[in-house]
């Protein structure tokens, strides 16, 4: 079963896992989701997948986080989906995801859990 990894070449983690990947003979699905960002009912599943909270998966450091008051604790799991959406960067990377399987690269080491099977 082949492997998606949501990448961005910009990311050193992100390259990575990337490279662990590949040293194992594998050649991911690459999505450059700043390129090609996930629709909101895809991260909805992403996040399902991975087992997290919108917040888990989101890049709280950058700017447009705050620009956007997501620090808010009313704001609804669509609301901050939506913005997940509407702005990649948010988005924590990298994230592989195999079958129904997921993992956030966070040591890149966790893309590994994939190769399992």
């Amino acid at each position: 079963m082949p492997i998606q990894l949501f990448h961005n070449p910009r990311c050193s983690k992100s390259r990575e896992a990337l490279a662990l990947l590949r040293e194992r003979g594998v050649q991911p699905e690459i999505v450059e989701y700043l390129k090609s960002p996930p629709t909101a009912a895809q991260i909805d599943r992403l996040l399902t997948q991975l087992g997290l909270e919108p917040r888990q998966l989101m890049r709280r450091g950058e700017a447009v986080y705050r620009e956007l008051g997501l620090d808010d604790p009313g704001l609804s799991r669509a609301a901050l989906i939506a913005a997940m959406a509407e702005n990649p960067i948010l988005i924590e990377r990298p994230i592989a995801v195999r079958g129904e399987r997921a993992v956030l690269g966070r040591p890149p080491e966790k893309v590994l859990a994939l190769l399992d099977d």
